[in-house]
């Protein structure tokens, strides 16, 4: 006896590739082959809805990652060496971290500018000004570059415990003062009637003009921000080496 889906098949007759007519216009696939598809499709739908809740939790978990290892990388850092159990290794010797530094060489820490008026004149003990006199007046822009030389650093200015490191610093100084010729014009320059223009007043104008740089920076502290800015740059290059405490004599 056959079952409900061979008499089904028995009445079809194949045409081509693919078609299949079947006898009787009324007739229909079994009921239980209608379940079985309906049933294929439930399970493909749901194994959708799970694949597609698994990639957006995955996404979401990577997303989270991302901002928190941005937004404080110590503190990620810390926890990705104990779930995996990485730890840090450190060459963490005198002489190393003294090659370190010292391939800093010369660290220009700040620039000064400022922009001042600078005067200069000569005058004749007998005559006027008008007659023999001669007066520049000059607008200066300037700056002045400080600094700390790391080339003077000494082994035994360094000392390594752990990671703990101590340093002693050389002390900041003042690497240069120059005039910014294209922005420093005279401003004024009257000579008298009787004296011919001197050309070596602009000269020491602009010599004067370049210590009164170097002095009104220094009074405004141009060395304390060197040393602390130094001081700044090395903090970071030796926590990257891994050190936890830096400390400054």
């Amino acid at each position: 006896m056959q079952s409900p889906i061979e008499e089904y098949f028995d009445s079809c007759e194949i045409y081509g590739t693919g078609l299949m007519l079947c006898g009787g216009g009324d007739q229909t696939m079994p009921t239980g082959m209608k379940g079985t598809d309906h049933s294929r499709g439930e399970v493909e739908g749901r194994w959708r809805t799970t694949a597609a809740l698994f990639l957006g939790i995955a996404l979401g978990v990577l997303g989270l990652t991302v901002i928190a290892r941005q937004a404080a990388p110590s503190f990620w850092n810390s926890w990705a060496e104990r779930l995996l159990g990485r730890s840090t290794q450190i060459d963490v010797s005198q002489l190393t971290v003294v090659n370190k530094i010292q391939q800093l060489q010369r660290l220009e820490t700040v620039v000064y500018t400022m922009d001042k008026v600078v005067s200069g004149e000569k005058e004749n003990s007998i005559l006027p000004n008008f007659l023999a006199g001669d007066r520049l007046l000059m607008v200066v822009h300037g700056e002045v570059v400080a600094g700390v030389d790391f080339n003077g650093l000494k082994t035994g200015d360094v000392v390594v415990q752990a990671k703990r490191v101590v340093l002693r610093l050389p002390s900041a100084q003042v690497f240069s003062t120059r005039i910014d010729n294209e922005r420093t014009k005279v401003y004024s320059r009257q000579t008298g009637l009787l004296v011919p223009v001197d050309p070596n007043l602009e000269t020491q104008v602009r010599r004067e003009a370049e210590r009164q740089l170097q002095q009104a920076a220094l009074l405004d502290g141009i060395l304390k921000t060197a040393n602390t800015n130094a001081r700044s740059t090395l903090m970071s290059l030796l926590q990257g080496l891994g050190f936890e405490h830096v400390e400054f004599e």
